[in-house]
């Protein structure tokens, strides 16, 4: 193993990115290291993460960000080679977005979250790492979502922000192409959330595809990746003014 990983046991983390089926270069692994070390760095002095410990990092950020594998194991072609472009809305300290950039150089990365020093973390990250077609920006998704802006031009939005399906849908959908992905990072099985949720997705122009729930690698962390396809165009009033998805969700 490569001596620049340094007194970091590394064992358990290449056990699960194998169970993934991510193979990882010597370097992609240093970008890792390093992105730890800046995470715990820059925690010191801001809120980031309230999980510190070095092997918490790497499964409960790492290994969940890079989990969505089990998602595009579904899909009918391997898009992780493909030049795929992607928006992580609220993306925080970078998750998953900068994982998925690591593991997969060819995807074109847009980091969308509304806190400015989350952004001059995630520029440092990306400069450090030596990243290339990443861009953090600084913004809330009901004002980037505009036509003019950065409306409908994904192939695949995540998010792995704390809301409920309803105001996720509203923040994420309108930012991907016809034929597109939104991909929503939940911990638990969501029968009642998705039952509210469904008017919703298909105002906005979705279709609920898949529900996948399984287990992180080696724990009893559960993950449920929810799959929807965007069918047809967002209509132009959604996503309405700032608060408003959260604060009044679309109901059934």
């Amino acid at each position: 193993m490569d001596k620049n990983f340094g007194h970091y046991d590394l064992k358990q983390f290449m056990e699960d990115l194998e169970e993934l089926n991510i193979p990882l270069s010597d370097q992609q692994i240093s970008q890792f290291i390093k992105y730890y070390e800046l995470l715990i760095e820059w925690n010191s002095f801001m809120n980031l993460t309230a999980i510190t410990d070095f092997d918490e990092i790497l499964k409960k950020h790492f290994i969940d960000s890079l989990s969505i594998v089990k998602a595009f194991d579904e899909m009918k072609e391997d898009i992780r080679s493909k030049k795929v472009r992607l928006i992580d809305v609220g993306t925080g300290a970078g998750f998953p977005g900068i994982p998925l950039k690591i593991a997969f150089p060819n995807f074109d990365i847009t980091l969308l979250d509304s806190l400015h020093k989350r952004i001059k973390f995630l520029d440092e990250v990306v400069n450090q790492l030596s990243l290339v077609r990443i861009s953090p920006i600084h913004g809330r998704a009901e004002d980037y979502a505009k036509p003019d802006k950065l409306r409908e031009k994904y192939d695949l939005c995540v998010s792995r922000a704390v809301a409920n399906l309803s105001t996720l849908s509203e923040y994420c959908l309108p930012f991907v192409k016809k034929e597109g992905l939104f991909i929503s990072y939940k911990s638990e099985k969501l029968i009642e959330e998705l039952r509210e949720a469904e008017k919703a997705v298909s105002i906005l122009g979705g279709k609920i595809e898949n529900q996948i729930y399984f287990p992180l690698p080696s724990s009893d962390i559960n993950r449920n990746l929810l799959i929807i396809k965007k069918i047809k165009n967002t209509p132009s009033k959604f996503p309405r003014k700032a608060g408003l998805p959260a604060k009044e969700p679309i109901r059934v």
